[in-house]
């Protein structure tokens, strides 16, 4: 790297080593609290979904879902001329557990683009943001498509990190399996259109309302996540008619204000191919562990590059699951 960008990244390793209180940030180190919490801000901020969400720190890396909520109805009356009244315990129920796994974000970043971005006055706001924005894609990536939390990840047969934590749907598919339809007459898929399951898409989701308890079908913050391809037949003619910057305006407000089976569209990143879900947004956390962030920044000059090695022991949780329902494997007839 030039002299210019050493002095920066000089820079760069005594303002992270001050923040946390040691004597370098080119040893191992864990991240004090508020700065944990500052990062953590950042990451959530980084991402309209994860705005819309629970990121929660936690003291303890396995425990309960904790979120303050009522999961059902607890309206009633108690003749207390004859019994006592009862309170309805509703704590337990539909309960998520969670067990915060060890996620490494590792970044490679070339002295080629160090030396392009050390005349930035704001050079550590600059290289600070790009790995916040990544961390934040991915945990998106892995809440709705991890599977499994291996030990050795592959990326090349995991490109969309399915190994790197169990997500929102696999909890569904594990804990709750009968808010899960995964097909319909015929094994393996879900048909829509003539002939299909479903006559249409709208006609799926309102029948997947179904599949939540009870008191929550009706919620007025109910969503429906939902795969973008999906929404191709359904939308392509306003799309394609829209010939000049009027129409292109008027079509994009259509697709934004559009709903299926009465609920307003979540368009989520990365969200599962061929597949909805019907929650509400707080309905999904992402539970991250306190005082358990840990920190590496190395100078590698045999591979011409920095390398800033961080780790969080992160979670993703349901709240309840009874506020929820998934469709999966959904094709055309």
């Amino acid at each position: 790297m030039r002299n210019e960008t050493r002095q920066a990244y000089t820079g760069l390793l005594q303002q992270v080593a001050k923040l946390n209180g040691v004597s370098s940030a080119a040893e191992s180190f864990t991240v004090t609290p508020s700065v944990q919490q500052k990062l953590e801000t950042a990451i959530q901020e980084a991402s309209d979904f994860l705005k819309k969400i629970n990121v929660i720190g936690v003291d303890e890396k396995d425990g309960e879902a904790i979120v303050l909520g009522v999961g059902s109805s607890i309206a009633g009356r108690t003749d207390t001329n004859q019994k006592a009244r009862t309170p309805r315990d509703v704590s337990a129920l539909n309960k998520d557990t969670y067990s915060c796994k060890k996620t490494d974000f590792d970044t490679a970043i070339p002295y080629a683009l160090l030396d392009a971005w050390a005349k930035f006055q704001d050079f550590q706001a600059r290289l600070s943001g790009a790995i916040v924005e990544r961390q934040s894609l991915d945990r998106i990536m892995i809440g709705f498509n991890g599977t499994s939390a291996a030990a050795d990840t592959n990326r090349a047969t995991n490109p969309l990190l399915q190994d790197v934590n169990v997500g929102w749907i696999q909890k569904y598919r594990t804990n709750a399996p009968e808010r899960v339809m995964s097909q319909g007459a015929v094994a393996g898929k879900v048909t829509i259109g003539a002939g299909g399951d479903y006559k249409t898409l709208d006609g799926l989701v309102y029948d997947a309302i179904q599949l939540l308890d009870p008191w929550h079908r009706k919620r007025p913050d109910l969503v429906v996540l939902v795969d973008r391809s999906l929404l191709h037949a359904k939308f392509l003619a306003n799309i394609e008619g829209a010939s000049d910057n009027e129409n292109e305006l008027a079509a994009s407000q259509i697709i934004a204000k559009a709903r299926l089976g009465g609920l307003p569209i979540e368009d989520a990143p990365f969200f599962l191919d061929k597949a909805i879900m019907v929650t509400t947004l707080k309905n999904l956390s992402i539970y991250w562990q306190i005082s358990a962030r840990r920190r590496h920044i190395k100078d590698e000059p045999e591979w011409d590059r920095i390398a800033d090695y961080q780790s969080s022991n992160d979670a993703y949780v349901i709240e309840d699951f009874g506020l929820g329902a998934v469709v999966e494997n959904i094709e055309e007839a």
